[in-house]
């Protein structure tokens, strides 16, 4: 199974006043499959939950993704079974750095992405969290 997706694009054509240069698509059509829902990964250890010690939201972020793919590993996929994601972010100046930093997990895979610039999250030292989902081929 590939998963097929609908209206590629890259985002240094869509936001040109950013230094971004992540694959993403409008739609992503699965059909069968095994679905993982992960929950938002922060910039903290699977195995022990500790955080990293950063504050440098691209840096958080490389640990966030490294979980990601992480967790779609040891499901028994890889990352270009990744099919969605939600990054909140918790300044708006941090964006190009984390999508940055996220688009070198995602070079080739396209998939959907939504952008939220929040308040808070749960931890202050926090700066990223990235919601995720991907579909592996039966």
């Amino acid at each position: 199974m590939t998963h097929e997706r609908i209206r590629s694009f890259n985002t240094k054509d869509t936001y040109p006043e950013q230094a971004l240069d992540n694959d993403l698509c409008q739609a992503v059509v699965t059909r069968g499959g095994r679905t993982v829902w992960m929950r938002g990964q922060c910039p903290q250890n699977l195995d022990d939950a500790k955080n990293i010690d950063s504050h440098d939201p691209g840096e958080q972020t490389h640990k966030v993704m490294q979980n990601i793919r992480q967790l779609i590993e040891e499901a028994g996929g890889r990352m270009e079974h990744l099919v969605k994601v939600v990054v909140y972010i918790t300044d708006v100046r941090h964006r190009e750095a984390v999508y940055c930093v996220m688009g070198e997990y995602i070079r080739g895979v396209h998939p959907v992405s939504t952008g939220l610039v929040v308040q808070a999250l749960a931890r202050p030292e926090w700066l990223v969290e990235i919601d995720a989902t991907a579909v592996i081929p039966d």
